[in-house]
């Protein structure tokens, strides 16, 4: 039997054994020092990852720089908050990775230049991102494909052009189902 305050991962839909991921951006928003980001962090999150994207202040360059010094300041400027911030980065991951049961990487953008910092690469098929799994999952969890090695083959049969329009209105569809069965009576 397994300790109340353990956390199983497995795979599939959010569970009672895997701690869910309501509340997220409340925390992150009461958790992170204010002065880090310009605005609300960006928060994606699926079955392994929680991603935390911030829009950071963007230097100020010398008059009439160009593309180049401008793409070197944002480069220098995103290089300059990841070290500043490694370790209560570090600190605040652990702390969400305890209590959400997922790893947390991070980014961070300013003006044209978004970086992520060290994030999961999940084996599959082949090596994906977060926003590609994001894609198998939908299509798993709508029971379009049975897999993720079902999903990445439809995808990229069939979606390949127009998958993120379709995505976002699967992702509707779902979401008004999930409504409509909180809605219904209890489940004996």
């Amino acid at each position: 039997m397994r300790h109340p305050h353990e956390t199983a991962r497995r795979r599939g839909p959010a569970s009672e054994d895997r701690p869910a991921t309501e509340g997220l951006t409340g925390w992150l928003a009461g958790r992170l020092p204010g002065d880090w980001f310009e605005e609300a962090p960006t928060v994606t999150v699926d079955r392994e990852e929680i991603l935390v994207i911030g829009r950071v202040s963007a230097p100020e360059l010398p008059e009439g720089d160009d593309e180049v010094g401008r793409a070197a300041g944002e480069s220098g400027r995103i290089t300059r908050f990841r070290e500043e911030t490694r370790e209560e980065r570090m600190a605040i991951a652990r702390e969400a990775e305890y209590r959400f049961g997922r790893s947390v990487a991070w980014g961070a953008e300013v003006g044209e230049t978004t970086v992520v910092f060290t994030n999961l690469s999940v084996p599959m098929m082949t090596r994906l991102r977060q926003p590609e799994r994001l894609v198998l999952d939908t299509l798993v969890d709508s029971g379009v494909a049975r897999s993720r090695s079902d999903a990445l083959a439809w995808c990229v049969r069939l979606v390949a052009a127009n998958t993120e329009d379709w995505l976002r209105e699967l992702r509707a569809a779902m979401e008004a189902v999930e409504t409509v069965r909180q809605q219904g009576p209890p489940a004996a």
